[in-house]
């Protein structure tokens, strides 16, 4: 395994601040909260020191927004909303895609500040981009299809059919995993459906939610649109945070965090009648059946399993292994894990970069430590790494444990790039039991050439996960399909298929059309 190699592209820090943060308008020092068009000056509410996981050093800093901020963007966004929500979709269509060509213009700086801010990979923070770009394209295509249906109706000369109208100011809360996509997977089907959204980002990663901002504000100034279409407010969940929990005039807040997180959200949102969408925890199982296609599986697994350094939502946390190629499967993964490169994300060579503090350090001790005691056994990694080229101590060895799925450390979701090796025995029904005994249930596969394994993973009886994956690993989900899980990961959806409705109100219509009024159900009432 080769560590820390020390690259390049990021040696020279100074020419990271002058050119790509220049680029998308972050300076030394930033605000934390705009309508869109301006920026609020507030810088009584504390500053945030965002600190590169790569490198450990200084990035630029942000002042938090005070509750006076958010008035004022909310007041702003009730405004704007009136006025998009007259604008007719497929020409909200067109800012949307407006947008999507300034991120293509901005796809790489974008892209090296996620992996720069965050520690993922520059071809994860690249692809990242990419995703709010499809979700562009296809939020777009969304604007001409916001389709309702029509019924029969029971009375003569009647007809009824139901619609969707915009529902408001949609708040779109983050996580610092993905600091811009899942934003952008609500904001931009948001946008098309007529509402204007709210972006509360993670303290963590502010940055990169500025340089978008500054993206968009653009295409704003260049339509001549009113601000507050898109808001943005970086600020204490304590303050911040609560008052957009409480705030009856959000109608729908997408949450994405922890199972913790997302419980008191939804306790909040629900005692107002608002709605929500949460995307929480995950505990991803791949299952590997005597049928699989190693050459497939192996790959998969690995980037599911280290991918982000462990930091995903969908990473791969238990790996489901038939006892007849169990020792099989764990020699190949020792291999494979032997030839991952450690280092500096924007260096392309590197496979895994850092977590993002050291407080998930701590996490990634911990778990293992927990693990030990249990009856687990590190195979290996596990190691914290700093070699004087990184002063954060962010950096691990992931690790491969053999473990059982009972363990209560493996009934948890430690993010970070830990994968607990399962064996199973008889048919794929008792491995399909053990991937579905967690309270967890995001993202599922099941590596396999035989069509009956297949079937049964994918029927009622087989995964109770949102996604279900055949010969796939469990990370990777494209934007066509909705996303979202079951159980403690939440029940929301985002993205794909018909997950625009969320951001919706539905309406069923009936027009009587005749002279007359009959009833339904033939009731009869006469003056």
């Amino acid at each position: 395994m080769e560590v820390l190699e020390k690259s390049t592209v990021t040696s020279d820090l100074s020419a990271v601040r002058h050119d790509l943060l220049e680029k998308l308008g972050i300076n030394e020092t930033n605000y934390g909260s705009s309508s869109g068009l301006n920026w609020n000056k507030t810088t009584s509410e504390g500053e945030l020191k965002i600190i590169s996981p790569t490198t450990g050093e200084l990035i630029a800093s942000v002042y938090q927004a005070s509750e006076d901020d958010y008035e004022r963007i909310i007041t702003t966004a009730q405004d704007a909303f009136k006025y998009w929500m007259k604008v007719p979709a497929p020409k909200r269509g067109e800012i949307v895609r407006q947008i999507g060509n300034k991120l293509r213009d901005y796809k790489r700086d974008l892209g090296t500040l996620v992996s720069y801010e965050m520690g993922k990979s520059l071809q994860e923070g690249m692809g990242e981009v990419q995703e709010m770009i499809d979700i562009c394209d296809f939020a777009v295509g969304q604007s001409r299809q916001l389709y309702g249906f029509t019924m029969h109706s029971e009375r003569p000369n009647h007809r009824m059919y139901d619609q969707y109208h915009p529902l408001g100011i949609v708040a779109t809360i983050s996580a610092f995993n993905f600091p811009v996509a899942v934003w952008a997977w609500n904001a931009m089907l948001a946008a098309v459906c007529g509402d204007v959204n709210l972006w509360k980002p993670s303290s963590k990663v502010p940055l990169s939610s500025i340089a978008c901002q500054n993206i968009i504000g653009d295409v704003l100034k260049g339509n001549d649109l009113p601000e507050g279409i898109f808001s943005l407010i970086v600020g204490k969940g304590s303050t911040i945070g609560e008052k957009i929990l409480n705030d009856k005039r959000i109608p729908l807040i997408s949450v994405t965090g922890s199972t913790r997180v997302g419980q008191h959200a939804a306790e909040v949102v629900s005692k107002r009648f608002g709605k929500t969408i949460l995307e929480l925890g995950g505990n991803n199982a791949i299952i590997v059946t005597p049928n699989a296609d190693l050459k497939i599986a192996l790959p998969a697994i690995v980037f599911g399993a280290v991918g982000t350094a462990g930091q995903r939502c969908t990473t791969t946390r238990r790996l489901i292994v038939h006892e007849t190629i169990y020792d099989k499967v764990k020699d190949s993964l020792m291999n494979a894990y032997k030839g991952l490169k450690i280092g500096d994300p924007l260096d392309e060579k590197n496979h895994v970069g850092p977590l993002i503090d050291k407080n998930a350090v701590k996490d990634f001790v911990n778990a293992l430590e927990r693990v030990k005691k249990e009856g687990g056994k590190i195979i290996f990694g596990g190691e914290v790494l700093n070699d004087g080229n990184y002063e954060t101590g962010t950096y691990v060895v992931p690790a491969l444990v053999e473990s059982e799925n009972h363990y209560k450390i493996v009934q948890e979701e430690t993010f970070a790039p830990i994968l607990y090796l399962i064996k199973y025995t008889g048919d794929v029904s008792n491995a399909i039991k053990i991937q579905n005994d967690v309270v967890q249930g995001l993202s599922s596969s099941i590596f396999t050439l035989n069509m009956r394994e297949a079937e049964e993973f994918l029927s009622a009886a087989g995964s109770d996960c949102g996604i279900a994956n055949v010969n796939i690993g469990t990370s990777g989900a494209e934007i066509g399909g909705a996303f979202g899980g079951e159980k403690e990961t939440g029940g929301g959806r985002e993205s794909g298929s018909d997950a625009w409705k969320t951001y919706m109100r539905r309406q069923t219509n009936t027009i009587n059309y005749g002279t007359t009024l009959p009833l339904a159900q033939g009731i009869k009432f006469e003056i």
